[in-house]
């Protein structure tokens, strides 16, 4: 008899490569972890080679087939999990807000899984490209194209400007913008409430309903999206603790752990060893 071939629970490789605009690249294979809701404070271009992901996005549920490009605008809470009982393997890139302004999350929330087999094959292409040292050039090329692609495929569906957001949508943005200018330090719901003249209850339900996050949820997936920027950059973890606004190196790796799957050890030292394993991956497509 054969043994059967274990495949590993999760594999996770991460780096920041030489290549303005795009932040991070992730390749990651999970077969039992689920992302709970989170945010990034950059734009996420995500491919599946294998199995298939279902996620939710303002409220409704979605799915990234091996066929299609998925697009998650920053700041809107999303989860994901494995849609398929083999789990899945995904490549994504982080992208900055450079390559595509804010006028582009509405249009993203609305569709998010873009079919597209021309864009499907340039992110590949870019995929292949960044894993190789020296070629950052044609990166950067790569990227413009994209990008290019990607504002033509959402430009149709840019809302007219001075559209009416109703009272509670309104505070939860307000909200919202608090939480992220005072990421480090952190704020009290009694100090909001009374910044934004609200019930500390109205701010957490306007919250919670707007962007499917409560609020505390929201700050710390904010605080660990900026952690693992730091870590592929090489800071130390007592330094990221610091830098990011959590208690101790152990309030961080319970909730790095809790999002991503992995610890900010393991996660560090996947972006120092990545760039020379991940070309075969991306595959070679030109």
């Amino acid at each position: 008899m054969v043994p059967r071939q274990m495949v590993p629970r999760q594999q996770v490789s991460a780096w920041r490569p030489a290549v303005p605009g795009v932040v991070e690249v992730l390749h990651a294979r999970f077969t039992e972890h689920a992302y709970p809701m989170h945010v990034h404070d950059a734009w996420t271009l995500l491919i599946v080679d294998d199995g298939a992901v279902r996620y939710d996005l303002d409220r409704h549920e979605r799915g990234t087939p091996g066929d299609t490009v998925s697009l998650l605008p920053p700041q809107v809470p999303h989860n994901g999990s494995a849609a398929t009982p083999q789990g899945f393997r995904k490549r994504v890139l982080y992208l900055d807000l450079d390559e595509l302004d804010e006028r582009f999350i509405g249009p993203a929330v609305d569709g998010p899984d873009l079919v597209d087999p021309l864009l499907r094959r340039r992110v590949g292409q870019l995929h292949a490209a960044v894993a190789r040292r020296g070629d950052e050039l044609e990166a950067e090329s790569r990227l413009a194209l994209i990008g290019d692609r990607l504002r033509g495929l959402l430009r149709p569906r840019l809302e007219l400007p001075g559209a009416p957001r109703d009272t509670a949508r309104s505070v939860a943005h307000d909200l919202r913008d608090l939480l992220d200018e005072r990421l480090v330090p952190g704020m009290a719901l009694e100090e909001a409430a009374r910044l934004l003249h609200a019930h500390p209850a109205h701010l957490v339900r306007a919250f919670s309903g707007a962007f499917g996050i409560a609020p505390h949820q929201y700050l710390m997936s904010r605080r660990v999206d900026r952690a693992r920027r730091l870590l592929l950059e090489g800071r130390p973890a007592a330094e990221v603790v610091t830098a990011t606004g959590f208690y101790d190196q152990p309030h961080l790796t319970r909730h790095f752990k809790r999002i991503l799957g992995t610890t900010p050890a393991r996660f560090a030292r996947s972006g120092r060893a990545a760039t020379t394993a991940t070309t075969a991956a991306a595959g070679t497509d030109t």
